[in-house]
């Protein structure tokens, strides 16, 4: 049985793995001439690698990260210190995996590798979607060459944009009016006294910076995000580092000495989705940023994808093959938690960006605070289990 994945990023060739492990024969559509991933670095939760394991994968996405001592929110305003607590070996019994960042190329090419050793899998690249037609027996997928590509079900992973999304659904992207910048730089134009073996971020009122260690602490990942004075849409293109710092006026001399260190920028106007109460109808369905886009907040967009995949390949082998079963059990395991990550996302952003006297309420929220408390306050999110995936209460 044949199934088309539309989409060559992180959450799609996940997809394509999990279906092949559950015996799917998988083509898989990549509209770019190279399956290759942009960005920079991202993190890595316990729930990524617990979905990363599932998935066979996970020691090879190891060997490619750097494994962090604690996580860090400070206040840009004067530099002190609001939160930290460790994710060591206690963080690490807890949740049953390390945290970690990574270059966002890397996680890639890791899942790639193995979906190039597939044979089930077939890859084709320069393949943009034009129509897709859901049938009662099969799907058509047809690319803007007119290739057509049929198979018995279709997996949107097409990203925020999706096509797959817009067939099925058909709603709007909501642009949140907030600017990314992300820029790498080597580790010795880093301040020594930044170069910490943590993912570190600096609120500000209506922005924020973050920077850790990529590839074993010989690169840093710094992006600065800012709510932007002028009407956006979606989309990418080169910054500017004068407009980056036009947003960073009564920062603390030690964040905003930063932004003079990358000598490229990319600039990301951001934008996220209203959550759905369904992502597909018969035989299709959604996975990652097409089914639930996020903004960056809580660095869980591509776990989020990694869980979805596997939830995936669960309710397929669940349900008997049975494709229009199997979606919609998947999708009954993710709506909510996904839509509360969204929406939890959103909320963080507000708590970083604070400014005035909300500042002073978020500074003081977690004093004293213990590390298990922390835990506990996460269990919900880095606690998920490939084993228990598709029950909707444990998830």
């Amino acid at each position: 049985m044949r199934v088309v994945v539309v989409g060559g990023g992180i959450g799609g060739l996940a997809a394509a793995l999990s279906l092949a492990r559950v015996g799917m024969a998988v083509t898989l559509l990549e509209q770019s001439a190279e399956i290759a991933e942009i960005g920079a670095g991202l993190q890595l939760a316990p729930n990524a690698f617990a979905a990363l394991d599932a998935l066979g994968i996970g020691e090879g996405v190891r060997r490619r990260s750097v494994f962090t001592d604690r996580l860090v929110l400070m206040d840009a305003v004067d530099a002190g210190e609001v939160a930290s607590f460790p994710v060591g070996e206690e963080f690490r019994r807890r949740f049953g995996n390390p945290y970690a960042v990574t270059h966002r190329a890397d996680l890639h090419k890791s899942i790639l590798e193995s979906v190039r050793q597939t044979p089930s899998i077939t890859l084709h690249a320069a393949t943009k979607v034009a129509d897709v037609v859901v049938g009662d027996r099969d799907v058509i997928v047809t690319g803007q060459d007119g290739n057509i590509f049929r198979g018995e079900a279709v997996i949107g992973c097409d990203g925020i944009r999706s096509v797959v999304r817009d067939k099925l659904i058909g709603d709007a992207v909501r642009v949140s009016g907030h600017v990314v910048y992300r820029a790498v730089m080597p580790r010795e134009e880093m301040p020594e006294d930044l170069r910490w073996n943590a993912p570190v971020v600096w609120c500000g009122p209506n922005c924020h910076l973050v920077h850790y260690p990529l590839r074993g602490g010989e690169q840093y990942n710094l992006v600065v995000t800012f709510h932007s004075r002028q009407q956006e849409t979606w989309g990418v293109r080169d910054g500017s580092k004068e407009e980056v710092l036009s947003y960073f006026d009564g920062i603390h001399r030690r964040p905003r000495a930063l932004l003079d260190k990358p000598r490229s920028w990319k600039r990301w106007s951001t934008a996220d989705r209203e959550p759905a109460s369904a992502w597909g109808r018969g035989r299709a369905t959604l996975l990652g940023d097409a089914a639930h886009p996020m903004l960056q907040y809580m660095a869980q967009g591509a776990c989020m994808a990694l869980e979805d995949a596997v939830a995936l390949g669960k309710a397929v082998a669940a349900c008997d093959l049975d494709f229009e079963a199997a979606f919609r059990r998947y999708e009954a395991a993710r709506l909510t938690r996904t839509a509360r990550v969204v929406l939890s996302t959103r909320e963080m952003g507000r708590i970083y960006h604070a400014g005035g006297v909300e500042r002073l309420v978020r500074n003081s929220m977690w004093v004293g605070r213990k590390p298990g408390q922390y835990y506990d306050a996460l269990e919900w999110l880095y606690g998920w289990k490939a084993e228990t995936c598709l029950d909707p209460a444990r998830t």
